[in-house]
């Protein structure tokens, strides 16, 4: 086949290559700077240039800092654009810490089918965790969705409770009766996976409970009350990329 000529791509692809190469020496003159101005600081994950400010966007474990094209400076806390009051960070949150919910682990969670199931939600809960008492309560009234419930005790007493849930004979009866109820669940003892929760939930950053991850992906670390839950269940996955 005739390859087709086109005048000046030659010069438009060398360009390219050489902003390409300029853009990847200055993500690696950022990287080192903050390396060696901020020993400990960490693994820096991702550098990715944003539209605003001139400020570059840092990844850091389960943090998003910013910094300037130098790397001298270190800016914590969230870009709002003054127009339309968008939270420009916590849209960016959403997309970075995304996680791809077929990956889960399913098999380690408490699976709960309401209504047709279509919807899915996993949720990182502690039995002793008033926010995740007050959550199942807003979950009473969502239907239409697969909850899988990753049992994650992180507060005093509940390894406990976790495993004589996770050791009943109806696991589901078992953590409702407890979080709605207050019906302490019976002593048993059977082998279980909470060390492998555990796991999944440091390499997650999930540093509290509740911790929400919805079938779209998007994490929401805390309570939320039935209307927000709906919007997010409902909610497509979120487009990669700066916005």
């Amino acid at each position: 086949m005739k390859k087709l000529s086109v005048p000046g791509m030659s010069a438009l692809i060398a360009v390219l290559l050489i902003l390409s190469s300029a853009a990847h020496a200055g993500v690696n003159e950022i990287r080192q700077s903050l390396q060696s101005k901020f020993p400990g600081i960490g693994n820096i994950e991702h550098i990715v240039k944003t539209p605003y400010a001139g400020l570059y966007e840092v990844v850091i474990g389960d943090q998003l800092l910013y910094t300037d094209e130098k790397g001298e400076y270190i800016f914590d806390g969230s870009v709002i654009d003054a127009k339309t009051r968008r939270d420009l960070s916590e849209a960016r949150r959403r997309v970075l810490f995304a996680v791809d919910f077929d990956k889960l682990p399913l098999d380690l969670a408490v699976k709960e089918v309401k209504g047709n199931g279509k919807r899915k939600l996993a949720i990182f809960t502690d039995p002793n965790c008033p926010y995740c008492k007050r959550l199942e309560k807003e979950l009473s009234g969502v239907t239409n969705v697969t909850l899988y419930l990753y049992l994650y005790p992180i507060f005093p007493g509940s390894h406990e409770i976790v495993r004589n849930v996770l050791c009943s004979s109806d696991p589901v009866k078992a953590w409702k009766d407890w979080m709605l109820k207050k019906i302490r669940p019976a002593n048993a003892v059977c082998k279980t996976q909470t060390d492998k929760v555990m796991a999944l939930g440091q390499k997650l950053h999930v540093n509290g409970t509740p911790n929400l991850i919805f079938g779209n992906g998007i994490q929401a670390p805390g309570y939320l009350p039935a209307e927000e839950l709906e919007k997010n269940l409902n909610a497509p996955k979120e487009k990669q990329g700066m916005s």
